[in-house]
């Protein structure tokens, strides 16, 4: 929920949602994945909600999830835009996020458009090879992150990543990226090359992909003492005018509302 395709407001980049009345604060916590799945996995993650339950907001980020919902697994698809998510009274969820680029350790073979804003069962998905591992999950709650570690971990000898993904969107990354064309040629490719080998793995093209990165940069950054402004400049945004159109594209609230301690702002 955080970084993702469950991204969390009101502070994004580390998923603490913001509280309302006592008993419906949520918290969430992650941890990096062990060993080698850092290559392919942004973090292991949890969010329980309070006695009264839990509204979040959740935001684009360019990844995809697979969540355990404690009756289902589901796999969250990338989001174009926001969404708010219900967390009943007293639940917990676990989920593990494939970094942008990498959905296909967690999709095989389905191209990342085809989830694109979308949560679906993960047995529609990986059908009965699942069933295991939902059985594990519904035996071992308490193990979640754990058992979804497992899962990825297994599909890393057949995971074959695009190998011009991690420099795309590395370099879609910065506060200045490179225009497409100029970055298609970088890595070898056409311009219509790029961008579809970019949806599939991720889905959507370069161009909004660099506008969820930069979206995800300011999210992170947070409002310093230099105001929307300076978070402007320093997140890649042509000035403040551009942030808060983005932010009321992506979040679908302005800035103001998005740092925002009440509880409006996705509580």
């Amino acid at each position: 929920m955080p970084l993702a395709a469950w991204s969390l407001a009101p502070v994004a980049g580390s998923g603490v949602g913001a509280g309302g009345h006592h008993g419906s604060v949520s918290r969430y916590r992650e941890r990096p994945p062990v060993g080698a799945l850092s290559t392919a996995i942004a973090c292991v993650w949890t969010h329980g909600a309070g006695s009264l339950g839990y509204l979040q907001r959740v935001v684009p980020d360019g990844c995809v999830d697979l969540i355990w919902m404690g009756a289902r697994l589901d796999v969250v698809g990338p989001d174009t835009t926001a969404r708010l998510s219900a967390l009943p009274p007293g639940s917990r969820i676990t989920g593990i996020r494939a970094k942008p680029g990498a959905a296909r350790l967690l999709l095989g073979d389905i191209p990342a458009t085809e989830l694109r804003d979308l949560q679906v069962d993960s047995l529609d998905i990986w059908g009965s090879s699942m069933r295991d591992v939902v059985g594990r999950l519904g035996d071992e709650p308490d193990r979640a992150g754990r058992i979804l570690e497992e899962f990825a971990f297994s599909r890393l000898s057949k995971y074959r990543p695009d190998p011009v993904l991690a420099p795309v969107v590395a370099a879609l990354d910065a506060p200045v990226p490179p225009a497409i064309p100029a970055l298609a040629d970088s890595v070898g490719l056409s311009v219509r090359q790029l961008r579809r080998r970019v949806a599939a793995a991720v889905g959507y093209g370069p161009q909004t992909l660099a506008g969820v990165l930069r979206f995800q940069r300011a999210t992170r950054l947070g409002v310093g003492s230099g105001g929307l402004a300076e978070l402007a400049h320093a997140s890649g945004y042509a000035d403040q005018a551009h942030l808060t159109r983005e932010f009321r594209r992506l979040a679908g609230v302005t800035p103001r509302q998005y740092f925002s301690p009440l509880p409006q702002n996705g509580s």
